[in-house]
């Protein structure tokens, strides 16, 4: 039998009030739930990116942020990037920036998007489930290839609202 995730459902400061599985959140009804975005940069100020598995549910084939993923009910937001971080690149030890939170939402889903960065110069070993590749890519790179459908949405509206100040 499969197991049953289930999310918090937050309200726009993230606190807690209530829970749902992840299918109900994934299902349109729009439930604000919380997730945790680490933008990974090396010495040489390139961003490191993932290629999504082309059988995922979401954005399959497209690059996105170096982590991102859910928060899991019970679990706090810092407990939720280190989990993640340490599931899809291998990476232990880390020292996450907090940058800000803010509302993004598809045509399937509410995300409470809890946006962090850090500088990492360790090897990366991408999850094989879940990343078909990885790479760092340079600001220019990134700023060449916007709108081209290359990379999520998601990941274009965080890098033109957030990283792009801050690469700068």
């Amino acid at each position: 039998m499969e197991k049953v995730e289930y999310f918090p459902l937050v309200d726009e400061q993230g606190q807690t009030i209530g829970k749902a599985t992840r299918q109900e959140c994934h299902s349109g009804t729009k439930w604000l739930h919380p997730v945790v975005h680490l933008h990974v940069f090396n010495a040489a100020g390139e961003l490191y990116l993932q290629k999504r598995a082309i059988w995922k549910d979401i954005q399959p084939g497209k690059w996105d942020t170096a982590v991102g993923g859910h928060v899991d009910y019970g679990e706090r937001v810092e407990e939720a990037l280190k989990r993640e971080t340490r599931e899809e690149l291998g990476i232990t030890s880390f020292e996450p920036v907090y940058i800000t939170s803010y509302v993004f939402e598809s045509e399937i889903e509410k995300e409470l998007v809890n946006a962090f960065r850090t500088v990492y110069t360790g090897a990366i070993y991408p999850c094989e489930e879940e990343i078909e590749e990885g790479g760092f890519w340079s600001i220019q790179e990134i700023e060449e290839n916007l709108g081209k459908g290359i990379f999520t949405p998601n990941f274009e509206n965080e890098y033109r609202k957030i990283l792009q100040k801050q690469s700068n």
